[in-house]
């Protein structure tokens, strides 16, 4: 069953190289969300 699931890293190497506009994208959603905490709790909000 292991060798199933096991994929060797050598052979299989890729370098991704995002665009700019994703890049671009997930700056602008990290800048927008804020997570408060309360007790126990988290919440997420996303701030457009």
């Amino acid at each position: 069953m292991a060798k199933f699931y096991f994929k060797s890293s050598k052979k299989e190497e890729k370098h991704l190289v995002p665009s700019g506009r994703t890049i671009d994208f997930l700056l602008n959603y990290s800048k927008s969300l804020q997570v408060v905490e309360y007790s126990n709790l988290k919440f997420e909000t996303i701030l457009n």
